[in-house]
């Protein structure tokens, strides 16, 4: 089965599913199912029956495998032994552990271009997944800056190139997810919630369920720093982001694809949901701290999104989250708490103008309730000026305790200014 990568000449959905079927079929000896689990947590919490398809348990802890697996195979049938290309790509994680991973099973040679700024974590398990059969090239301070250097060198070596989303075997392999889903539940699934950064999981999942499933709803997440899928389809087509933010770095995407979009061009903006990068750090750290899963900003998108839907929508209902990555650096996770922590209302940021007279400090200090703790502390004293500058980071147990200390300020007469999230002032300083 070939489909196209013409979005003008898009196969029908039973046709795709067939297509899906032999790429999940020619691939079942080397990408075990990755398992549909119950989980009680948050079934209890939401009153429903909530799923997590766990693709941050394949061996490259992401799905991102399941399309370049497609690609390899197709492209290697179609050019055959005696012509064996030379593969290219670019990708800062999760694509490049799925495209080494591939390189190593079919025995082809490829190069990988990486940002400078690709931790070493990412860059050593690329190197594992592909062993001698691939290079990895470090270009370019952006992401932008090393796709453009990939094309150029595949151009210039005659390399092909492997997109990370936006090619129909992609798209296809990637699919495969949602066969399995259907495969290993017993019951109708009454809201499927997928993520979308480029498109390509979620454009062949949907494909899947419109023909297999089509009573299933589906809800759509993507962070709110980068809502190019959503955009898209509020103005009716593709939509460049000007800015970007690159926290949730497997879904921060400045522009979706072509033939993704062209998928998903007939779904409602209202079932995208974007999510708060500070808020998505509460669902890592909780699931991590109480369910011992390690999940990366994207793959944590679709648990999240059950927060911010209505309570009484979820109740009763079979919901399934693809939890799609799990490639998370622990470098991050002071960032990660830090997130948390502000977006749960339970650390603060102040800029304090105090008086530049003996007791002063002591005076502020005092305003500190019992279960206010200070997490960070700056005071230079300044010669000839009546007021000097506090930086001063509060942890406390409860967000209503703010409301007491900011009280407590206002009545002494400190002047302070909130910085918390002023995110040009807060991430200069902080």
């Amino acid at each position: 089965m070939v489909m196209t990568n013409d979005p003008k000449s898009i196969l029908s959905a039973a046709d795709f599913v067939e297509g899906v079927k032999q790429a999940a079929g020619a691939h079942s000896g080397v990408i075990p199912a990755t398992p549909l689990q119950h989980n009680a947590f948050l079934s209890e919490r939401y009153g429903a029956d909530i799923y997590l398809k766990r693709e941050d348990l394949t061996a490259v802890r992401s799905y991102k495998m399941r399309g370049a697996f497609n690609f390899f195979r197709k492209a290697l049938e179609v050019k055959g032994s005696d012509d064996v290309p030379l593969f290219v790509c670019a990708s800062a994680g999760n694509h490049a552990q799925g495209f080494a991973y591939a390189c190593q099973h079919f025995g082809v040679k490829g190069v990988i271009f990486m940002p400078v700024t690709t931790p070493q974590q990412k860059i050593q398990k690329t190197k594992v997944f592909g062993g001698k059969q691939v290079e990895i090239k470090i270009f370019g301070d952006f992401f932008d800056q090393c796709y453009k250097a990939a094309i150029a060198y595949g151009e210039r070596e005659q390399a092909l190139m492997v997109p990370p989303f936006d090619h129909c075997d992609i798209i296809e392999g990637q699919a495969s997810v949602g066969l399995e889903i259907l495969d290993q539940i017993d019951r109708e699934i009454d809201l499927l919630i997928l993520p979308v950064g480029g498109g390509g999981l979620a454009a062949g999942v949907t494909q899947v369920f419109k023909a297999l499933s089509p009573k299933t709803k589906i809800l759509y997440v993507q962070p709110a720093g980068a809502p190019s899928f959503k955009e898209s389809l509020v103005k009716g087509e593709r939509v460049l982001l000007n800015k970007v933010n690159s926290f949730v770095d497997g879904a921060a995407v400045g522009q979706m694809g072509a033939l993704n979009f062209e998928l998903l061009k007939h779904v409602d903006p209202d079932n995208v949901l974007l999510i708060p990068e500070d808020h998505l750090c509460e669902t890592m750290i909780e699931m991590l701290n109480i369910e011992g899963i390690v999940l990366e900003p994207a793959g944590a998108l679709e648990i999240d999104a059950l927060r911010w839907l209505p309570r009484p929508g979820l109740e009763g209902k079979t919901i399934v989250c693809v939890a799609s990555g799990g490639n998370f650096d622990f470098e991050r996770l002071p960032e990660v708490k830090e997130r948390a922590l502000k977006a749960a209302g339970l650390k603060k940021y102040y800029l304090i103008r105090l008086p530049q007279r003996p007791g002063a400090l002591r005076e502020l200090l005092v305003l500190l309730g019992p279960d206010d703790d200070i997490a960070r502390f700056e005071y230079l004293k300044k010669s000839a000026r009546n007021f000097g500058s506090i930086l001063m980071g509060v942890e406390t147990n409860d967000p209503k305790n703010f409301d007491v200390l900011h009280e407590k300020f206002e009545a002494i007469g400190f002047g302070f200014q909130d910085i918390t999230d002023d995110d040009v002032l807060s991430s200069f300083i902080v």
